[in-house]
Order: C-alpha cells, then structure tokens, then sequence
C-alpha cells in the first residue's frame, strides 16, 4: 500500500511541474539565496492588471483579455505566475505579458476594468511556500520574509506581492507560490 501512495503522489508531483514548466515565467535572476528566500533581479515586466473585487471574476477578465477580448483580437499566450498585491480597499491582480511583448505593443483592452502597465526593474526579496492561498499563508509567509530582511539588514519599500503558480486543481501541498518584496538597493 506503502508503494502504491508513494506511486500516485510522484505522478501528481511530476504532473503538477508539467503543467506549471508548460508556461513562460517572469524572468529573473537570483542573486543570492538562503533556503527558500532568494534575492533577485527582475527585469521590467510588462502586465496586464484589474482591480479584485467581492464578488470577483478577476481571473476572467484577465484571461478574457489574453484569449482576444482586447482591440486587436490577439490571443496571449498564458503566463506564470498570477501576481496578486494591495489591500482589501485596493486588490488587483496581473498576468505577466510574455517577455517578447513590450506595453507598447501589447493591445489595447476592451475591458474598462482591464489595464496594461509596466512593473520597474528591480531587486526583490522573495520567499517561496506551498498551500491554498488564504490570508493565513499569505500572512505567515510575509512574516518570515521580513523576518529575513531584518536578519540581512535590508530595507523592504512598497507592498507585498504574492505569485501564484498552478492551477486550482493542483493539491495544496504541490503549489508553487511566492511572496515578493522590493528591496531598496544602496
């Protein structure tokens, strides 16, 4: 029984990586590591980004404006990860454009709700955690990350972002997910 167990949870491991690797990620490089926090380089991103609200199809719209719902009816290819950032007042969430598109280049949204902008280059302090995303996790890992800054005597500016990688199918306990903080660089 032991085997079989070990078995389905290698094929749901080796499924779940096959479909997160089948997607372009935001580029970046790490420029150091400890555990599961790096710091990295990231490239100006292009995104495209629409407000969280209660009753939410944020994902939707986002996914609608990549499927064609924009001026140019061009499809977009899908991304990881779905970057999440502000408060309860001022939730949005991003899809990253992939790294050929530039803003000026990518279409113009239909969607009123739905805008593209670019993200500045910078230096990130970023910690990696599993599970369903929920205030609790996101909480715990922000604490840890900042934890870390304090130990490494960095200083954190502007909010947290958090990254989610997979798919809502995908079991908790696989999920790839990010939480993110610019770093302010001498």
């Amino acid at each position: 029984m032991g085997s079989i167990v070990a078995g389905l949870t290698g094929i749901i491991a080796v499924g779940c990586g096959t479909v997160r690797g089948g997607y372009e990620t935001a580029p970046y490089q790490v420029v150091r590591s400890s555990g599961k926090i790096e710091l990295r380089n990231y490239p100006t991103l292009v995104i495209v980004e629409t407000p969280m609200r209660g009753s939410d199809d944020s994902f939707m719209r986002l996914f609608r404006f990549i499927g064609g719902n924009n001026a140019a009816s061009q499809k977009i290819a899908m991304t990881t990860p779905v970057y999440m950032a502000g408060g309860a007042t001022n939730a949005t969430m991003a899809f990253v454009m992939p790294k050929n598109m530039s803003a000026s280049a990518a279409p113009k949204p239909n969607d009123p709700g739905v805008t593209v902008r670019e993200i500045s280059g910078g230096q990130f302090a970023v910690l990696r955690f599993s599970g369903g995303r929920s205030a609790k996790n996101e909480t715990n890992a922000l604490t840890k990350l900042s934890g870390w800054l304090a130990q490494e005597n960095l200083k954190a500016t502007g909010g947290a972002i958090y990254g989610y990688f997979d798919p809502p199918w995908t079991p908790t306990f696989f999920r790839r997910n990010e939480v993110m903080l610019r770093v302010v660089t001498p």
